[in-house]
């Protein structure tokens, strides 16, 4: 679907930078212009009135100028900011790259709109478990107070690098990355 109207008008404010690299949204502070129907899903699709947004350049665009504040997801330009809503994390790392093993290993994740994250004291992963399911729900920090929640598979490939390690008196298992050490569950 064409994005048209207010998700267009919104495209247009975003500045063209000459250097790769992010808009600095965290220094701008524009008027709250309202909320705009638009939504990521819990599997990293984004919609606009309703409707898939087909084109991955335009979503990566839209990505660029995310912004959360407090508990709420804005896009953010320095002429206006909207809110959108986001069902669990605005992006989903969809690969992990291993670079070497051990305590010396590097998690690097690749998220759906194509951003890089290294695991690491800067961008740390945690996994929150449903109390009634149990079910695990991984995320690595991405930026910014931005999570990337972890696909399935790249959740296995986690698991099948997992080692053992007492915490506090308790065995866990989890992974390495960056010399430090990210518990994924318990160990048992």
């Amino acid at each position: 679907m064409p994005v048209s109207g207010k998700a267009n008008d919104l495209l247009g404010q975003i500045p063209k930078s000459e250097k790769k690299g992010l808009p600095p949204v965290h220094l701008w502070n524009p008027p709250f212009c309202g909320d705009l129907d638009m939504r990521i899903a819990r599997d990293g699709t984004w919609y606009y009135l309703g409707t898939p947004i087909g084109r991955p350049a335009m979503v990566r665009l839209f990505s660029t100028v995310i912004r959360r504040d407090g508990d709420d997801y804005f896009l953010v330009t320095p002429v206006e900011k909207v809110g959108i809503q986001v069902e669990d994390a605005p992006f989903v790392a969809v690969r992990l790259d291993v670079l070497g093993e051990g305590e010396g290993q590097v998690l690097r994740f690749i998220t759906n709109v194509e951003d890089e994250t290294e695991a690491g004291t800067e961008h740390p992963l945690r996994v929150l478990v449903d109390p009634k399911t149990q079910e695990p729900a991984p995320y690595v920090h991405v930026r910014a107070n931005l999570e990337a929640l972890i696909s399935r598979n790249v959740f296995y490939q986690l698991v099948e690098l997992a080692v053992p390690r007492d915490i506090d008196g308790q065995p866990w298992l989890g992974v390495w990355s960056h010399g430090e050490f990210f518990p994924i569950g318990p160990q048992g």
